[in-house]
């Protein structure tokens, strides 16, 4: 028996650009005119486009898989062609078993109801019986945190408690395909890690997930593999690092003009002990190799590193020269290569590595590379900031307690 519970084959959407018909006169021509000119389903009429072309892909019993690509890349009608919300133009697609989907805010909420309502409403749109939402009520409550606003309207809430009371119920419908689209982003800190383990559970469970994100960082720890999409097409699919790898260095590196420049950086790559990489653990060792080119001859060089944090704020900057290195000058056409060795105990988080190359004596700037390279990381920590310290808390059980009593009650790594 197969354990492809979601296909794709072929599959292509259209859609049509806003018309606007002023008067009854123009549209009464334009509607007969679709009705009685007879075109294929590939063919595109006036001010249509297509939003997806010719995707296919299988997905396994207990993977969960990742679709990122740009806004307007053809994602969300994935999602949306796969919970039955739309119907493909052209292909076939096929889903077995149970699927919750968790595509909008608030779909599927009545904005009279109120909370408590609104999960029996749409744990029965969800294909959930009376009984079973009855039964798992209580969890579906504490999952979401809304105890205190369970009985007030859901007009009355925000984005936040939205996504809460949304995802909350779709978790709990015990799916074997889960969809869930970028909502996410508008919880909490607290509430979107809430989130991601209980994804993490569903898979243990043998579920399926297909996970929507702009937050490369939660698709590298949730999902092993990752499609990523162009125009609607599949530019590339494969193990989840390699592809938000190929992600970062096309569509979110700024480009880097070298015209006129007389020594500028040709090279930077980010490495782990297994080859280039994009996402790290915390602690995880990193090597940087950088080179530099001459187009006339240069003294005096030295090569400057800096690691800036996602809001450009710099946590880290070194160079050769400071570290140690003696200047180095090129001939024309000639080529400098270096390596720097990092230890990345960083905070959860993304990172950019801005390259540059400095002349100290005369304070002068040859090149600058802004964000040459994107790094992720990850960590099993609730850790906070920039840097990550490691650490440990120990709880001395209850207080009223003299110094001289206290004895360690647990630690908690």
């Amino acid at each position: 028996m197969s354990d492809v519970v979601l296909a794709m084959d072929r599959v292509s959407k259209k859609f049509r650009k806003g018309e606007l018909h002023d008067s009854l006169r123009d549209l009464i021509p334009a509607m007969i005119g679709r009705l009685t000119r007879h075109r294929p389903p590939e063919a595109l009429r006036d001010r249509e486009f297509w939003a997806l072309q010719d995707v296919s892909f299988e997905v396994h019993r207990g993977e969960a898989l990742a679709i990122i690509g740009r806004n307007g890349a053809g994602k969300s009608t994935i999602l949306k062609l796969l919970a039955g919300i739309m119907q493909p133009t052209l292909g076939r697609m096929a889903v077995h078993g149970r699927l919750s989907a968790l595509i909008e805010v608030g779909a599927g909420f009545h904005p009279d109801l109120t909370g408590r309502e609104n999960i029996f409403l749409n744990g029965t749109i969800l294909g959930m019986s009376r009984e079973e939402i009855r039964r798992k009520f209580d969890g579906i409550v504490d999952f979401s945190g809304l105890e205190e606003f369970i009985d007030t309207p859901v007009k009355r809430y925000s984005s936040g408690m939205f996504a809460r009371l949304g995802f909350a119920v779709a978790a709990h419908v015990d799916p074997d395909v889960l969809i869930v689209d970028e909502v996410l982003s508008v919880g909490d800190f607290v509430f979107q890690r809430k989130c991601l383990e209980k994804m993490n559970a569903v898979l243990q469970s043998g579920a399926t997930i297909i996970f929507v994100s702009h937050d490369l960082r939660a698709v590298a720890e949730l999902c092993s593999r990752t499609l990523l999409l162009d125009r609607g097409r599949i530019a590339a699919a494969g193990p989840s690092d390699e592809i938000i790898r190929q992600y970062l260095g096309t569509a979110l590196r700024r480009e880097h003009l070298v015209e006129g420049k007389d020594a500028y950086l040709s090279r930077v790559c980010v490495r782990n002990a297994s080859g280039e990489a994009s996402t790290f653990r915390s602690g995880e060792k990193a090597w940087l190799d950088l080179e530099v080119t001459a187009t006339t001859d240069v003294t005096r060089l030295a090569i400057v590193v800096q690691l800036c944090a996602n809001d450009e704020y710099g946590v880290f900057d070194t160079s050769t020269e400071r570290l140690g290195l003696d200047p180095f000058s090129l001939h024309a056409g000639e080529t400098f290569r270096c390596r720097f060795e990092l230890e990345l105990h960083l905070a959860r988080g993304t990172y950019h590595v801005e390259g540059y190359v400095h002349r100290y004596d005369i304070d002068r700037q040859y090149d600058h590379w802004h964000q040459a390279a994107t790094i992720l990381v990850t960590t099993a920590q609730d850790v906070r900031g920039v840097v990550n310290l490691y650490p440990k808390v120990t709880a001395f059980g209850p207080t009223g307690l003299t110094s001289s009593e206290l004895t360690p009650w647990r630690e908690i790594h």
